[in-house]
């Protein structure tokens, strides 16, 4: 009786986006606000080299999330659209790991408690390293 129910559900085959859109919107939000790249706006002591990278992270992690997804929906190109997703996704997660380690958290348990956005895009990011477009 409870098969029949739960196969009644439609399935929604692109829930992903839901996941996708706000990652896209935070990281190019960050990234955008930090252009142009001036490492005096570092709010912890980086070097140009690593504070590049951070703001290049940003915007081609969501960007890479975008197309990762977009060509999904192209045959000949999904296997390429997997991989893209998976890179923007673990590129996206180490930013948001060091944006954590750099506030100095006292434990795991205050990340945990008082760090929830950032623990939640950690999620998120991951989700997409580890799952790719096999969402």
């Amino acid at each position: 009786m409870i098969k029949k129910l739960v196969n009644k559900i439609p399935e929604f085959c692109m829930t992903h986006w839901l996941l996708r859109i706000p990652l896209i919107v935070v990281f190019l939000q960050q990234g955008l606000s930090k252009w142009p790249i001036d490492v005096n706006d570092s709010p912890v002591e980086l070097t140009l080299l690593v504070w590049t990278f951070v703001v290049l992270g940003e915007i081609g992690g969501a960007i890479g999330l975008i197309v990762g997804g977009v060509l999904d929906y192209i045959k000949k190109l999904k296997e390429f659209g997997d991989i893209i997703t998976r890179f923007s996704g673990i590129t996206m997660a180490c930013i948001t790991t060091g944006v954590i380690w750099t506030g100095e958290p006292e434990s795991f348990t205050d990340v945990l408690l008082y760090d929830n956005l950032h623990v939640l895009l950690w999620v998120g990011c991951m989700y997409f390293a580890l799952r790719g477009n096999r969402v």
